[in-house]
């Protein structure tokens, strides 16, 4: 096997004969260009990949030229002969160039002929003047420095460092990449023989060889391709087999995915054939395994590369191998050895001066620490790590004095990221991402604009801008979704996909998750994730159609997985719905039990405020459910004074409902919709139909409180009555659009009431019917059967 020529790369040499010749049809040119280009130098025309499955295709299309001559006939077949004779076509031209090299010494003089495609260089213009000759240049002269004179000289020196018998073996894997089109020249030239691809074997049986030795001479020769045995190995080189793993370590490592099956198996195909397994292909299973979530394949497969590459390297990798190491033990759950394994990277990264190893380390670590702060407490507390703050401040100086642009724009999005955790200043948060935002634009790592534009669009979900959230979600999707990791793109598809839900559009949010890549989901932990988020939208319409049976099934499988194996806000996601189950069921007393632990975790883990609010007014909710709601007062006082301090807008006008509602209870009617009114008009910018709908109906009972007030019969009775009256209205509309249809059935239940007490029986008993209607549509669709 060639370590750098095999049949294709002549085959590409003989198009830029012809291109050189000016052989080439006018509006041929840029397609040929194109093609040749792309395969020497990987550079694709037309722009950037714009979906998953088309960034395989550099792969699958260099395979393809080495393993049939097919793709040139799809190239050359629709152009027609320059000298513009009848049938002819560019790729018979090209064919004839091919056949033209019809003996080993004929493969020699192509070879040969190759330097005069290039322009020449100036010493050899000195020579020629001084020697009287004049300067004749006929036709196109390829600089030597331009990719294709590099490729060209390079092609020339790999055939004279080969020794003959590589040189006999590229021209016999030449003849059986060429042979397919022999039915060609049969069709065009008559007098072409069995033995025409071979002019030494055809000379000699026209010169009275005799036929048993010319059969013999070409049985040796040849082997088995006379016989028409197809099972021979695919002429590929070295260079072949490394340029297709790096791009496929790239493609895995750069945007998160597995390597399709069709590609794979056509690499192995190419492995098979190849003398030299690089020890690479090793990493690349171990990837693969990695993604395929197949631990113990990728624990061995990690090892075995690592193993071949401390042969020659010594020591100066290993620290990447316990990262590695580090962060396949935290992708399946062992989570103490990986914090043990990166610390020792670390140490290894600082004697050996490896500061990009080291400061992807510590990164590692405080992003592993905010997620597990229960292992890293006793690291901080002795001052190994220090605390957050001080962690992301020497990675930024750090970052910032090596020049890893990327690594810069984390912290700095890590630092915009802590900063909301912790409920500080919006400003100086987002003051953070538009620093980040500069770096990216300026250095062009079109790959962090995933991350930044998620944490945009979790900063608008958190101001109850949610316009802008998703706006963002649609920017990242058409514009950069095409650069970034998979991941990204999955977290932002499910971000989209709950806020349809939220929204009461179930069928679309599923529809949105439904829309990913298959290939990319092949992946064990993307597609654990995709399957959580699809349960967790299924499990949300459940219990708003009071399905308890079928809320339970899914719940059973979301409560499976540890809360280690979950991001924070995931987690909470299925603890509150299952908070949502219990309260439905009408087991208030775990669902405050479940709250109460969980407020508590919080509290010691310090984690997200916006979830510790949630709780708090999940807490005030039970409490109303259990018919004690002044008891919850000093709890959403607190809910409202740190959604206030953290701008957490909708949990703020969520708090302002509940202390409305608390009021209501203590007969301070006028205050409570005064309160209401304030907030209604924000809590619509948020476009959440609960929060919207739950306020209007604190909004109902305040004004029917006000009504109970005044005189029978009187104007500002009636006044009070009519406003009760369109605000249950709107509250019914908007439990609609997310089809609670328990609260659709309380509020219609309110408003047979009001009919009732207005004295319009007619309406009342309409209503009454269409709690009925509802009832029996909740019963319906709590079977599962709608």
């Amino acid at each position: 096997m060639a370590r750098y020529l095999n049949p294709a790369k002549i085959g590409l040499l003989a198009l830029m004969q012809l291109y050189v010749e000016e052989a080439i049809p006018s509006d041929a040119i840029v397609p040929v260009l194109s093609f040749v280009t792309s395969h020497i130098m990987g550079h694709e025309a037309g722009g950037p990949p714009s979906s998953q499955a088309s960034r395989w295709a550099k792969a699958e299309r260099t395979v393809s030229l080495v393993i049939t001559i097919k793709d040139f006939e799809k190239l050359l077949g629709s152009f027609p002969f320059v000298m513009g004779m009848p049938g002819r076509k560019l790729w018979d031209q090209f064919l004839a160039r091919l056949w033209d090299i019809n003996s080993l010494d004929a493969l020699n003089e192509f070879f040969e002929n190759l330097e005069l495609m290039l322009a020449k260089t100036k010493e050899e213009l000195r020579r020629l003047s001084e020697a009287g000759i004049p300067e004749m240049e006929e036709g196109i002269q390829i600089a030597r420095n331009s990719p294709f004179g590099a490729f060209i000289r390079r092609a020339m020196v790999e055939y004279q460092r080969l020794r003959f018998h590589d040189c006999a073996e590229l021209w016999k894997d030449f003849v059986r990449y060429r042979q397919p089109t022999a039915h060609y020249q049969k069709r065009k030239n008559p007098g072409f023989g069995k033995l025409s691809f071979d002019n030494v074997l055809l000379t000699g049986a026209a010169e009275g060889w005799s036929p048993e030795g010319v059969s013999a001479l070409a049985s040796v020769t040849y082997d088995d391709m006379l016989t028409g045995d197809r099972l021979g190995t695919v002429a590929v080189s070295t260079d072949d087999v490394e340029l297709l793993l790096d791009f496929q370590i790239e493609q895995m490592q750069k945007y998160g995915n597995r390597v399709p099956l069709e590609t794979i198996n056509q690499f192995q195909d190419l492995l098979q054939a190849s003398f030299l397994v690089p020890s690479l292909t090793h990493y690349l299973s171990f990837l693969n395994a990695w993604r395929a979530g197949d631990y113990p394949s990728a624990f061995d497969l990690l090892h075995r590369y690592f193993d071949y590459t401390m042969q020659y390297r010594d020591r100066l990798f290993y620290q990447y191998a316990l990262m590695n190491l580090a962060v396949l033990q935290a992708d399946f759950g062992c989570h103490r050895d990986a914090v043990t394994t990166m610390l020792e990277t670390v140490t290894t990264a600082r004697e050996n001066r490896d500061m990009t190893c080291l400061n992807f380390a510590l990164n590692w670590l405080f992003h592993f620490g905010r997620a597990h702060p229960n292992l890293v407490r006793e690291l901080e507390s002795s001052s190994l790590l220090g605390t957050g703050k001080e962690s992301l401040a020497y990675l930024r100086v750090k970052a910032k004095e090596s020049g890893m642009g990327a690594l810069w724009s984390s912290v700095l999005l890590s630092e915009a990221k802590l900063g909301l955790i912790n409920g500080e200043s919006v400003a100086t948060s987002v003051e953070s991402i538009v620093r980040s935002s500069h770096l990216i634009v300026t250095r062009n790592m079109k790959n962090m604009f995933g991350a930044q534009l998620s944490l945009y669009a979790a900063l608008w979900s958190r101001l109850g801008l949610t316009h802008l959230s998703t706006a963002t979600c649609e920017i990242f999707l058409r514009c950069h979704s095409q650069h970034s990791v998979f991941d990204d793109e999955l977290k932002i598809i499910c971000r989209l996909g709950l806020i349809h839900a939220e929204r009461g559009k179930y069928d679309d949010g599923l529809r949105q998750l439904e829309g990913l890549d298959s290939n990319s989901l092949r992946s064990w932990k993307p597609s654990q994730y995709w399957h959580k988020y699809r349960g967790i939208i299924k499990l949300t319409k459940d219990l708003h159609h009071n399905n308890l049976d079928g809320a339970q099934e899914l719940l059973d499988q979301l409560l499976q997985s540890k809360s280690d194996d979950l991001e924070p806000d995931m987690t909470f996601m299925i603890e509150s719905l299952h908070i949502d189950y219990l309260t439905r069921r009408g087991d208030l007393q775990a669902a405050f039990e479940k709250v109460n632990t969980m407020i508590s975790i919080i509290k010691d883990e310090n984690k997200d405020i916006a979830i510790l609010v949630k709780l708090l007014l999940l807490k005030v909710a039970l409490l109303d459910k259990c018919g004690r709601t002044q008891r919850g007062f000093s709890t959403a006082i607190r809910a409202a004074n740190l959604a206030w301090r953290a701008r957490l807008i909708p949990q703020l006008w969520e708090a302002t409902g509940a202390l409305a509602n608390i009021l209501v209870s203590l007969e301070e009617f006028e205050a409570a919709i005064d309160m209401l009114n304030a907030a209604l008009p924000r809590s619509l910018e948020c476009e959440t139909p609960a929060l919207t709908a739950r306020l209007y109906s604190h909004l109902v009972d305040a004004n029917m409180g006000m009504a109970g007030r005044m005189e029978a019969k009187s104007s500002k009775r009636g006044e009070y009555m009519t406003r009760a009256l369109a605000a249950v209205q709107r509250s019914f509309d908007q439990w609609s659009s997310i089809e609670d249809i328990n609260q659709q059935c309380e509020t219609m239940a309110k408003r047979a009431m009001i009919m009732k007490l207005t004295g319009e029986m007619t309406l009342a008993a309409d209503y009454a019917a269409a709690y009925v209607a509802l009832r029996k549509n909740a019963e319906a669709l709590s079977l599962g059967s709608v």
